[in-house]
């Protein structure tokens, strides 16, 4: 009898450990998938097992992409503010220089050349200040109803002047975010230009609660797709596809997004619809 009671304590034992061991295992590893989805990679598990190992390993591939991916980042955005910044300094530098060598040019048409220029290259530097402080979120408890209805209020003669419609549908009732009122705001009066300068006449905010407790906001509209090789690049600052754009809409929505702990994304662009999600974590 005293037998078969230390065997039963040995299993019982056995069996908790194993359940111990388990869930200390998910918890690295979920605490790994945080720490991907955050971007912070300085932190190095004890290697005395193969799944700390394993995990380490892991951990240097997920800094390799991020590392790479930055580095990619930053060429694209460098080659965009050199291509911004020559051709608006060099017909300037080309101007001036013929001012000064031939008098028979008119002076005043160069010079008003000069300043028309110039003021492209001041608002072009002005655009990138705004992109490069942007403010910390003053957070605040938000109906998305609420939110969505006041933008579309605000957008609601753009949206009659251009022919187009704007609707809301709310997949769970009373959803709400914590989250800037003006800074979200701003990226759905933003999503919504886009919408409409893409020749959208039917533009759908419909908002929903997924299983992780994650509200989630799509704006989809039935506009001109985006091409599929601007997918990945519509959110570098600076790179647009429309005549007179500035090309920070995109990238400051995102930003702002990141600063809410948040997400924006292309999810879909086809002959059918194309279609932005918000992701409020």
């Amino acid at each position: 009898m005293v037998i078969a009671y230390i065997i039963l304590a040995l299993m019982v034992g056995f069996a908790a450990g194993y359940i111990f061991t388990l869930r200390r295992n998910a918890a690295k590893i979920n605490f790994l998938m945080d720490a991907v989805e955050d971007g912070e990679m300085n932190f190095r598990f004890n290697e005395r097992s193969p799944l700390n190992r394993a995990l380490n390993r892991l951990r240097k591939i997920f800094e390799k992409i991020k590392q790479d991916n930055e580095v990619e980042s930053w060429s694209k955005l460098i080659r965009v503010l050199t291509h911004e910044i020559m051709n608006t300094v060099t017909p300037i530098a080309v101007l001036s220089e013929s001012l000064a060598e031939d008098d028979s040019l008119d002076t005043k048409a160069g010079l008003e050349t000069i300043a028309s220029s110039s003021k492209n290259l001041i608002n072009f530097v002005n655009s990138y200040r705004n992109l490069s402080k942007i403010e910390r979120p003053k957070k605040k408890t938000i109906m998305v109803k609420d939110l969505a209805n006041k933008v579309l209020e605000l957008n609601s003669k753009y949206l009659e002047e251009s022919d187009a419609k704007c609707t809301l549908k709310l997949l769970k009732p009373d959803i709400m975010i914590y989250a800037d009122e003006g800074q979200i705001s701003q990226i759905l009066i933003n999503l919504i230009k886009n919408a409409v300068q893409a020749q959208s006449h039917l533009i759908e905010i419909t908002a929903d609660i997924n299983a992780k407790d994650e509200v989630i906001i799509y704006i989809s509209d039935d506009g001109m797709p985006i091409n599929k090789e601007d997918n990945e690049q519509i959110f570098i600052p600076f790179y647009t596809t429309k005549e007179g754009g500035s090309g920070i809409g995109l990238s400051l929505s995102r930003q702002i997004m990141r600063l809410h702990n948040g997400s924006l994304d292309l999810v879909q662009s086809d002959e059918n619809k194309t279609t932005f999600a918000m992701k409020f974590s």
